[in-house]
C-alpha cells in the first residue's frame, strides 16, 4: 500500500503538470510548508482536531492569498480528510518528483577547508556530464575529514577523505 504522502504528492504533481503550473505550485507548497514549520500557532490550528474542517478552511482563506486554484483545492482536500499533518512528507515527495521532472541531481561536496566556487563548479559540471543531468550543487566544510573530499551524488557517497583512508588503514592493522 502506498503511503498517504506519496498518493497526495503524486496527485498534486499530476494536476500541476496537467495545468502547466508545476513551478508555481512547487513554490507555493514550499512556502506553505515553511510557514507551517516556522509558526507553531498556525501549525497547531491546522493540525488540531478541536477545530472543524470549515473553521480551518476559513482560516486557510484568510492566511493564504494569491495561490493557484489547484493548490488551494489541494489544501482544502487535506483539511477535509484531516491529512494536513502529512504536509511535510507530501512536500518532500513532491520535491523529489519536481527534481526528477527537471532532471536535477542533488550533489553535495564536503571538504576540510573552504573551496573556491570555480573548483566546486568544476566538480559539479564533471558529475553532470557523466550522468547526463543538471546538477543542484551545494558545498559544506567539515574539518573533521582532515583532507580530501566527500561527494554525495543523490544517494551515492564517494568518500575520498583522509579520515576515511585512516579508518580503512586502522581496520587493516586491527585485522592483520
Amino acid at each position: 500500500m502506498e503511503e498517504v504522502a506519496e498518493v497526495y504528492a503524486r496527485a498534486l504533481f499530476e494536476v500541476a503538470v496537467d495545468q502547466d503550473k508545476l513551478d508555481e505550485i512547487h513554490d507555493e507548497l514550499g512556502q506553505f510548508a515553511d510557514a507551517l514549520n516556522e509558526a507553531a500557532d498556525l501549525r497547531q490550528f491546522f493540525f488540531s482536531p478541536y477545530f472543524s474542517a470549515d473553521e480551518k478552511k476559513e482560516g486557510l482563506k484568510n492566511s493564504v492569498t494569491g495561490a493557484e486554484v489547484p493548490f488551494m483545492n489541494f489544501l482544502e482536500a487535506l483539511l477535509e480528510r484531516h491529512r494536513m499533518p502529512v504536509i511535510f512528507r507530501i512536500r518532500a515527495r513532491f520535491d523529489q518528483l519536481w527534481d526528477e521532472e527537471h532532471r536535477l541531481l542533488p550533489v553535495q561536496v564536503t571538504s576540510a577547508i573552504e573551496l573556491d566556487d570555480d573548483t566546486i563548479k568544476q566538480i559539479g559540471d564533471s558529475i553532470g556530464k557523466q550522468v547526463g543531468r543538471e546538477v543542484e550543487l551545494s558545498s559544506d566544510v567539515d574539518p573533521a575529514i582532515i583532507g580530501g573530499l566527500v561527494v554525495r551524488v543523490g544517494n551515492f557517497v564517494l568518500d575520498a577523505s583522509i579520515r576515511n583512508r585512516l579508518e580503512q588503514l586502522r581496520k587493516q592493522v586491527a585485522q592483520g
